[in-house]
């Protein structure tokens, strides 16, 4: 019975574990490995919670434990590579280094460059989501704002699309200097917006009640198959706005 309760707990550390050699990377700037290994986290992110309802397993270890992972690999990750993106723009901020803690230099060095922090604070928007996400009971089968694995793709996805898909007109929207804070402002409020979004849980396998679903995840391959990884935020996207349109059409049933 130990080792079937800390199956979805081990899921969950290797979700961890992929997080931070995507922190790694992201530091390194070393951008693509970093979406690969946050897309591996958050697919273990998935199979913990899976598992632990097929094991019947679940526990209030299991949700604290989820949560820190959570924070590294859909919290610290995205906001890292925020960073790295806004450095390409306005530059890398000063760094102190022993023997130059003075003022004078410091001050001199505070130019436009520390604008690049500012990605920084979807890190914190993450941090206070999964705080509130852990204590709303109004999120137990939905979810009250953009999640935050579904807003670690969107952000993840930018250094993806500048790799592979190097459009003139793609390369001159990601890195603009607007976009990219328009992007990090926008993304901390999705992340704690009072916005109604359906979850991708399924509790039976019927089509009338999960139509919203089956549509979502096929408009989702059809995106990626002819957009590749532009495919992407136009998915999260679609998320929001099936979550709104539905809302309208079905009430309180569509809340799960």
């Amino acid at each position: 019975m130990f080792i079937k309760r800390q199956i979805p707990n081990f899921i969950t550390l290797l979700n961890l574990f992929c997080g931070c050699i995507a922190v790694i990377f992201a530091v390194l700037g070393q951008l693509e490995f970093t979406a690969l290994f946050v897309m591996l986290g958050i697919g273990f992110d998935f199979f913990d919670g899976f598992a632990a309802r097929i094991l019947d397993v679940k526990s209030e270890l299991g949700l604290q434990l989820d949560s820190l992972a959570d924070m590294v690999t859909s919290g610290v990750a995205p906001g890292i590579v925020m960073y790295q993106l806004l450095s390409q723009v306005f530059g890398k901020p000063f760094y102190v280094t022993p023997g130059s803690w003075n003022s004078e230099q410091i001050l001199a060095s505070f130019d436009m460059s520390y604008v690049s922090l500012l990605g920084l604070l979807i890190t914190l928007a993450s941090a206070y989501r999964l705080a509130k996400f852990n204590i709303d009971t109004r999120q137990t089968t939905s979810f009250i704002g953009l999640p935050t694995p579904a807003n670690t793709l969107l952000i993840v996805s930018l250094p993806l699309i500048l790799k592979f898909q190097q459009e003139p007109w793609i390369l001159e929207i990601i890195l603009n200097k607007w976009f990219l804070i328009g992007l990090t402002i926008l993304s901390c409020y999705l992340l704690n917006a009072e916005i109604p979004l359906f979850a991708l849980k399924f509790k039976n396998w019927r089509f009338a009640e999960n139509k919203v679903r089956y549509i979502f995840i096929i408009l989702t391959i059809i995106l990626i198959l002819f957009l590749k990884f532009i495919a992407i935020p136009c998915v999260i996207l679609l998320y929001i706005l099936m979550s709104l349109f539905f809302k309208e059409k079905s009430g309180s049933e569509n809340s799960f």
